[in-house]
């Protein structure tokens, strides 16, 4: 009976590997051994990235939110007391969207959120 050897699926295993190092500097790109370990440190790379964009983007937008409530006359953390209070279904997303493009309903949502404040 004829020995199986492993060299289809070896060479299919390199050739992935490879074609994910594309455009890799130097012999990053060639040499299956480097390649490899550079292969793996980008998935490092690209997990913690995508936990880093969600904090990036949080920090934008109560940056923008605070820009624009400070605008108005009052502070980030008052206005989104408020905002639990009113129980309004906008998140920070919204409202940061809303200070940058739509000056005046986030005028409005921020004088709706001070008089919440006055009234308590």
């Amino acid at each position: 009976m004829a020995r199986i050897k492993g060299a289809v699926e070896t060479r299919r295993r390199r050739r992935k590997v490879l074609k994910l190092a594309k455009g890799y500097w130097g012999a990053k790109s060639k040499h299956f051994k480097m390649a490899k370990q550079a292969v793996i440190k980008s998935g490092q790379y690209a997990y913690i990235g995508r936990k880093a964009r969600k904090r990036d983007f949080r920090r934008l937008w109560i940056t923008r939110i605070s820009a624009g409530v400070s605008a108005q006359g009052l502070n980030y953390s008052r206005f989104m007391y408020a905002l639990k209070k009113m129980e309004l279904p906008l998140n920070r997303k919204v409202l940061a969207d809303m200070a940058v493009n739509d000056k005046a309903a986030f005028a409005a949502v921020v004088d709706k959120a001070r008089a919440v404040l006055e009234e308590s």
